[in-house]
């Protein structure tokens, strides 16, 4: 298990961007596979994207292919989102974890806190 903190979100315009970083605190970030995932009011938390332990593979929910791309350094021990294109449809409190599966999308492990992302129409 590893400790993650979510940062980078904020208030945005619809069709602007932001980039999103996960930190990892543990000696064993590099094993994991890592996610994205999101949970707007009322809803429930939804798989966003993926990627594998050495960064070569990512998964994406149809809905924000071609928009966003995740990716991983695993040097610095963080994954990032980062959102272009962003749609009112995209505002959720964004969180990542570890992930298991093929493709990745099942949650493993213990959440960060997660960082608000909000889109204005």
């Amino acid at each position: 298990q590893v400790r993650l903190v979510e940062s980078g979100g904020g208030l945005v315009q619809a069709g602007g961007s932001l980039r999103l970083s996960c930190a990892a605190s543990g000696r064993t970030f590099s094993s994991y596979a890592m996610g994205w995932f999101r949970q707007a009011p009322g809803k429930e938390r939804e798989f966003v994207a993926a990627i594998s332990m050495s960064g070569g593979t990512t998964y994406y929910v149809n809905s924000v292919k071609g928009r966003f791309t995740i990716s991983r350094d695993n040097a610095k021990n963080t994954v990032y989102l980062q959102m272009n294109s962003l749609k009112f449809e995209d505002t959720a409190v964004y969180y990542c974890s570890e992930v298991v599966g093929t493709p990745a999308t099942t949650h493993v492990g213990s959440w960060g806190q997660g960082t608000q992302v909000t889109v204005s129409s």
